[in-house]
């Protein structure tokens, strides 16, 4: 049995390196329940063990990898946020390639029929809208449905150090906020796996027959490094801690860097006052067309601000939105597509406190019963130490 590689680094509070080995890499705790089995992973580019994919890692240990799922992206990362995904096959294992991002979001019983349980591997990065929690929702619940066990090998959450943003009103689900949780919610995938079933979140009677494999040596004050990028627009660390502040912006007549090399690291828009940074978006791998494509942005590059300073932070960086919302003119046309931006916030409320100018104080007050309750919700489904 091949001894699995270790990830790279995490830095806890303190400074010292430490050695987290994530889920993928512990081949010893889940090989046994894989072998002689018909396997489908619901796996993309970050789905590694070590330096390889888990797919090719597995099928050279003699698994019957049958069937291959794959998120928003797809399954080798490269595709649009947004764009369909069609299904194929992996020219390296033979698997069959089925795209839970186009047609449909959730396996059928045709695609489980011939399985014997689905594997879950994919990194996160900890906000709601990102819509591979939602995807692994779905297989969730088709397993259930189905009588298939659901094997879930965790990984970190670069920001599970903190919880904020209004709690999802359910009146507001969609496939970019599922659950009825915070914007940053605090929690690994398996974490919020067990949630989702604690809760009684699956639409269904049946039981999930759910088994996680942990990280060792994480805690949620560890700061780990992605090796790769989660997404084709989160291209660094940096973007992968602004993301849960910035995406708000999606909705708006802002752009956050789609199509430049400074993704979700610049805020700006045509004839915006405000700042004294100019991009133009152009189309790009990932974005092949970026709003505000061709056109001169002005605004605010926060490239500049240190990994070490966006670790420390403990709440979204709302002034972003509000400040910007406060020069842009004219006002009614910042919000482009309201029930996206309510979407994406989970509620109505935040875009009407904006609207009516409401303080950040005041917004960040109006969050806090349900963020209170929600936190004490969590704790009982923690993995790991809080500290």
């Amino acid at each position: 049995q091949p001894t699995p590689t270790t990830s790279d680094s995490t830095h806890n509070p303190g400074g010292e390196s430490v050695r987290v080995r994530v889920g993928a890499e512990r081949l010893e705790e889940y090989l046994p329940l894989l072998e002689g089995r018909r396997v489908g992973l619901v796996v993309n580019h970050t789905s590694r063990v070590g330096e390889r994919h888990l797919v090719d890692t597995l099928t050279a240990l003699g698994i019957q990898v049958r069937k291959v799922f794959a998120p928003e992206h797809g399954f080798r990362g490269t595709a649009d946020a947004g764009q369909h995904i069609e299904d194929g096959v992996d020219a390296r294992s033979g698997a069959a390639l089925i795209s839970l991002y186009g047609r449909k979001k959730k396996p059928t019983p045709e695609d489980l029929s011939d399985l014997d349980l689905l594997v879950y591997d994919i990194q996160d990065v900890g906000a709601r809208f990102y819509t591979y929690i939602s995807t692994m929702h779905y297989v969730m619940e088709a397993c259930a449905e189905n009588g298939k066990p659901f094997l879930l090998l965790d990984r970190p959450n670069p920001n599970g150090h903190y919880v904020d943003g209004p709690v999802l009103d359910t009146a507001f689900r969609s496939f970019v906020g599922m659950h009825p949780i915070p914007v940053v919610y605090g929690m690994t995938p398996g974490e919020l796996a067990q949630m989702i079933v604690g809760e009684g979140w699956l639409h269904t009677s049946r039981p999930l027959n759910l088994r996680i494999i942990p990280c060792e040596n994480y805690t949620h004050r560890s700061f780990y490094e992605l090796p790769l990028p989660p997404s084709p627009n989160l291209p660094n660390m940096r973007a992968v801690y602004l993301y849960p502040s910035l995406c708000f912006f999606e909705a708006t007549a802002a752009s956050v860097g789609r199509g430049t090399d400074l993704q979700f690291q610049l805020v700006g828009a045509p004839g915006f006052s405000g700042g004294d940074y100019t991009f133009t978006p152009e189309p790009k791998p990932g974005a092949r067309n970026p709003k505000h494509k061709g056109v001169a942005c002005r605004g605010w590059n926060l490239s500049h601000l240190p990994i070490e300073e966006l670790r420390r932070d403990t709440a979204l960086r709302l002034h972003y939105l509000l400040d910007f919302f406060r020069v842009y003119q004219p006002r009614d046309a910042f919000f482009l597509r309201a029930d996206f931006f309510d979407k994406l916030a989970g509620t109505d409320s935040l875009r009407i406190q904006i609207l009516r100018g409401t303080s950040e104080l005041e917004i960040r007050r109006s969050w806090e019963p349900a963020l209170s309750a929600f936190k004490e919700r969590r704790r009982r489904y923690l993995l790991y130490p809080e500290g």
